[in-house]
């Protein structure tokens, strides 16, 4: 049976939709915590209410989680148990709550991953590309115009899968710049678990002529896999990647964004980027 220690940070993924989602793990260990730290205190009122959990909340989202994360490791070191919940799916990776485990783990205290829900796996299990060639998770594309039409450009580069998260209100953006792709396949995951869920495979170039096909295409959050290049096309482009970013944008944010898209090391690419830097110089 798993110990759950007492002055431990527990991060709980919790379901992406369909509240039926939610682990039998994640609901004893929200019962058992004195605490629960959240992305949206109205939202996670409403998970909490379906199991008949009532427990004190922490607001812990973006623009306070630093300071937040103070008030969290205060409890932790009275010897508390802490969840941390983010809005849907697992906190830390697209959702806040990064900076909240690095705190506690500067400060010297434990943290428990629950494992649960994934928008990233859900849609990779429907896009029928298995997992031989490996994947990239690009997260939210920049969204600044230039920016995201140069991240998309360089996604040309990388023959993985590459795993995408979209909001409603930008979607038609995205889709207008991955036309560049052409006819290269994405598969397309609206409002995934919840009751319209949509799921579609079409070429990267009708991207927008789908979106248009229905009102309802605009609505919901979306996660997108591009699927692998041709085998013969690029095997490692990363330098080429980077070169293009660097021609365009600032240092950090082409390093940041040439490892999140072909997955190389941001050390290695850091390293590469000053080399080039210099180079120029």
């Amino acid at each position: 049976m798993q110990h759950y220690p007492e002055a431990t940070l527990y991060v709980v993924a919790t379901p992406i939709g369909n509240l039926s989602d939610i682990s039998l793990r994640a609901l004893h260990v929200l019962q058992l915590v004195h605490a629960i730290a959240c992305e949206d205190t109205r939202h996670t009122q409403t998970l909490l209410r379906q199991y008949c959990i009532d427990k004190p909340l922490l607001a812990v989202h973006e623009h306070n989680e630093a300071e937040a994360a103070l008030l969290v490791i205060e409890r932790l070191q009275r010897g508390e148990r802490v969840a941390y919940v983010s809005d849907a799916g697992t906190p830390a990776v697209s959702d806040p709550g990064a900076r909240l485990v690095a705190a506690v783990r500067a400060a010297g205290l434990a943290i428990m991953p629950l494992p649960g829900a994934s928008s990233v796996t859900a849609a990779l299990s429907v896009a029928g590309i298995g997992g031989g060639s490996g994947f990239a998770f690009a997260g939210f594309l920049p969204s600044k115009a230039g920016e995201r039409d140069l991240a998309v450009k360089a996604l040309q580069a990388d023959p993985r899968a590459v795993v995408i998260l979209e909001a409603p209100h930008r979607i038609e953006a995205l889709a207008r710049a991955m036309a560049l792709l052409g006819s290269r396949q994405l598969t397309v995951g609206r409002e995934l678990t919840k009751q319209f869920e949509e799921i579609a495979t079409i070429a990267a170039q009708d991207f927008s002529a789908w979106l248009a096909g229905s009102n309802q295409r605009l609505r919901g959050e979306f996660v997108l896999v591009l699927h692998p290049g041709e085998a013969d096309v690029v095997h490692d482009d990363s330098g080429r990647v980077l070169q293009l970013l660097l021609a365009e944008l600032p240092l950090k944010t082409a390093v940041k964004l040439a490892a999140e898209i072909t997955g190389a090391s941001r050390n290695e690419l850091y390293e590469a980027a000053l080399q080039l830097k210099n180079g120029q110089a």
